[in-house]
């Protein structure tokens, strides 16, 4: 049980009394976010399922690294693993945290504290913990064996960064969906949908309209795509970084052209942080309107 958020005690000099805190003031909008934030990674650290992830992370990175294989076959067979299974780790676990923290955020706002502040302190406290608990089950294996050299560094920062961006995106998205429904069991379904949509089908839209269109310039439609799915924009990061020659065709020709660059590498991360940004403020929308 997360214990109540305490409003932070301001120590002050001597000051005129209407400089002077009153009971019934509102603290510093960052204080609460990260009193909010602590208290939310704290919870999350002793919970089972975050450092069951965490551990199936490092199993399934070690059992790859003992099957043999330099560090960048080990950095690619981690490709897939990554874009599927840490999405939807992220979006279960924020909306079945949310739903469990229903109390604890009533009590928040009973309190004279800024809606904003509190969702943004329960979102970080959620990404952060999720994000770490991916980073170390990958990254403790591969540095304990030392499978990351100096040829395959980058790779590797690719892949953990995709991860954490993955993490981040799905936990918004996952919000976005979860303050909006009050059953957990209608907004689990409507995660796992999305997830099954942008992780499994949407490749299967992508080929369809490679293959039926294929006498038409693609170049645009594939890179917007491309854009809309953070997966796919994800996977062609990686894949450029690990294993080019996995991007064949017509379809890996325009991506591989257009990401290959610096420019591009810049762009796709940009696409990355507003996947990140734009289903958070949609979360704390929902958020600020719903009555708790």
């Amino acid at each position: 049980m997360i214990a109540p958020i305490a409003l932070p005690h301001v120590a002050t000099s001597p000051a005129p009394d209407h400089a002077m805190p009153t009971p019934g003031s509102v603290p510093p909008a960052r204080l609460v976010v990260l009193h909010t934030a602590r208290l939310v990674g704290r919870d999350l650290v002793r919970n089972r399922w975050l450092l069951s992830s965490a551990l199936g992370f490092a199993l399934v990175t070690e059992l790859l690294i003992r099957l043999g294989g330099d560090g960048l076959r080990i950095v690619a067979s981690l490709v897939n693993v990554v874009l599927a299974a840490t999405p939807l780790v992220s979006a279960v676990f924020t909306v079945v945290y949310w739903h469990v923290a229903q109390d604890f955020v009533a009590l928040l706002l009973a309190q004279p504290l800024r809606r904003s502040a509190v969702f943004a302190g329960v979102a970080l406290g959620l990404v952060v913990p999720l994000a770490a608990a991916f980073v170390a089950g990958v990254g403790l294996p591969l540095v304990v064996h030392r499978s990351i050299d100096r040829d395959t560094a980058r790779a590797a920062f690719t892949l953990l960064g995709c991860g954490v961006a993955l993490t981040a995106t799905f936990s918004g998205l996952a919000l976005a969906i979860a303050v909006r429904s009050a059953d957990r069991v209608r907004a689990l379904g409507a995660v796992l949908a999305l997830w099954g949509l942008l992780a499994i089908a949407y490749d299967g839209v992508v080929l369809f309209i490679t293959t039926r269109f294929s006498d038409y310039a693609l170049e645009r439609p594939l890179l917007a795509l491309a854009a809309l799915n953070p997966i796919d924009l994800a996977r062609v990061l990686l894949l450029l970084e690990v294993d080019r020659p996995m991007l064949l065709g017509y379809t890996g020709a325009v991506l591989e052209r257009f990401f290959g660059g610096a420019t591009g590498s810049i762009l796709a991360g940009s696409v990355l942080l507003l996947w990140i940004v734009v289903p958070m403020w949609i979360a704390a929308r929902g958020f600020a309107r719903r009555d708790l």
